[in-house]
């Protein structure tokens, strides 16, 4: 639960939302706090798992060793140092290292899974974590090296350095050892008690953690697609005669009870509210082509899907995906398979196929916006032949080129991640989700999708600018145009061009929500 005065992000049994775990993890100025109910439930947790410790009973990882080592008992003599054993071992991923938002995501994500009281670590570790996250430690985590069987290497670097081992950033970015990322907050090295390491380390937290973050930009995109969308109907209006907005009508989204569809035609409506297009033309085309005339249904599904992945990334915060899991209401400690997070794997492979045909959607809107600016293009040559300049806001011409390559990337993104992986420890991990991967996929699907978008916006802005003020333009496309307006005027690169673009559409779009009190999500 996210508070707004102080900033703090409170644990405790109330069921967490990805959205404000994404917020927390964004903003380091965030307190992360452990309620007293959270407390108790995990101080009565670690009680079971100390019972079961002197009960005899074999427990995978509290007394046996991991993987297909599950059956071989470890020594009472020996399990403390056992504890640091697992954490070493298992911190062995490589790649490029988390950014600071996505570094704080795992911590808190697992910090979440402690407080469900299925790890059974003890209320001081969980405090502890809480505290990484509140003095700014930031532990170097690689990005590559699991498998989706609970996010085990990217787990480990973070307990590495709640051990004193592994690295860390400092405040200037550079890597020092852990060790000294904790002296220089304050902290001692945390000492494992029996069952513990892998506790720190059986999560999904990358997978999650990360997934929260991916969430909030997929939200945006969703928002983002509708904007470039409405921009380019009111541009073909302008050149083409099209721009029919009977599609988005609410007739015709009654007709079919898709949520999202709703959702992505009635944002249409209200960007083009106040503006030419909402009178019934005699002129306009009685169809246009199915990138605008079908993009309710297109953006629509995508946006299921994204409501998809809120609901599986809200599964596994508030659920208890330990093995093996505490369970106070039997009174034991069960080995299971609840590390196992299919649906979320399955929700990140899914909404890169949905990205992808926005993104053809979106492409083949920009392809009909180039005839008309090719026209104004050879006007340019001949005004500048005849002495009278150029007009200042040049767009470079061949941004379609970039919105094809971008395009072509998102449609091979979607290949299956999920069912490429090997068996692992001797045949007993012999199916994996590759959760992270397919994350890691998204991730790259997200980042050329809103490009493109993004193109597409440009592209109808610079139309829509040319065209002069004749028409009044919706409200909210309006607002748009104007803010991409100032930004074509200066004039920039195609890659400045494009990253000035990004931040004033999300801006943008942040703004047209909190002005209408909207909140699809």
């Amino acid at each position: 639960m996210v508070s707004a005065e102080p900033r703090t992000f409170l644990i405790g049994a109330a069921p967490v939302l990805a959205s404000d775990v994404a917020l927390a993890a964004e903003d380091p100025s965030f307190d992360v706090e452990l309620n007293q109910e959270a407390l108790t439930l995990m101080r009565k947790s670690r009680e079971l798992v100390e019972l079961t410790a002197t009960s005899g009973k074999r427990v995978y990882g509290l007394n046996t060793l991991l993987g297909s080592g599950r059956d071989t008992a470890v020594e009472e003599k020996s399990l403390l140092a056992y504890q640091v054993q697992v954490v070493r071992y298992h911190n062995s991923g490589v790649g490029t290292y988390l950014d600071r938002a996505a570094a704080r995501a795992v911590i808190l994500a697992r910090l979440i899974g402690f407080s469900r009281g299925g790890s059974g670590v003890r209320p001081e570790t969980a405090v502890f974590y809480a505290e990484l996250l509140n003095r700014g430690v930031f532990p170097a985590i690689p990005r590559e090296g699991s498998v989706g069987s609970s996010d085990l290497t990217q787990l480990a670097a973070v307990a590495a350095v709640a051990l004193g081992e592994g690295e860390a950033f400092d405040a200037d970015g550079m890597l020092i050892p852990g060790a000294k990322a904790l002296a220089d907050a304050g902290l001692q090295p945390l000492v494992l008690a029996p069952g513990e390491a892998l506790a720190l380390v059986s999560a999904n937290a990358y997978s999650v953690g990360v997934g929260t973050l991916a969430l909030v930009r997929l939200r945006h995109l969703a928002e983002l697609a509708d904007v470039a969308l409405s921009l380019s109907l009111e541009t073909i209006a302008r050149y083409d005669g099209g721009g029919n907005l009977s599609p988005f009508s609410l007739a015709i989204q009654a007709a079919k009870a898709v949520d999202g569809q709703r959702e992505s035609a009635a944002a249409v409506r209200r960007l083009l509210s106040g503006g030419w297009l909402e009178d019934v033309r005699p002129e306009v085309s009685v169809q246009d082509a199915l990138s605008f005339r079908a993009a309710p249904q297109t953006h629509g599904a995508f946006r299921s899907l994204v409501k998809q992945l809120g609901t599986a990334l809200e599964v596994e915060l508030n659920g208890r995906g330990d093995n093996p899991l505490v369970d106070l209401d039997s009174g034991q400690m069960m080995s299971g398979g609840n590390f196992q997070p299919m649906q979320l794997a399955l929700a990140f492979e899914g909404l890169r196929l949905a990205l992808a045909h926005v993104g053809i959607s979106s492409e083949r809107r920009i392809a009909k916006l180039y005839p008309p600016q090719r026209a104004i293009r050879a006007s340019h040559l001949q005004a500048a032949s005849s002495g009278e300049g150029l007009a200042q806001e040049e767009l470079p011409g061949l941004l379609w080129y970039s919105a094809a390559g971008l395009l072509a990337e998102l449609k091979f993104l979607p290949a299956p991640a999920t069912l490429v992986a090997p068996t692992l420890s001797a045949d007993v991990e012999d199916h994996s989700t590759l959760a992270p991967l397919a994350l890691q996929q998204l991730e790259k699907s997200l980042e050329a999708a809103e490009k493109l978008l993004v193109i597409e916006a440009l592209t109808a802005s610079y139309l829509l600018l040319e065209a002069g003020a004749a028409q009044p333009l919706g409200k909210g496309t309006g607002a748009v145009v104007g803010r991409l307006a100032d930004v074509l005027a200066d004039r920039p690169s195609a890659p400045d061009l494009v990253a000035r673009a990004r931040v004033e559409l999300r801006d943008a779009v942040t703004r047209e929500f909190l002005e209408t009190g909207e909140e699809p999500w």
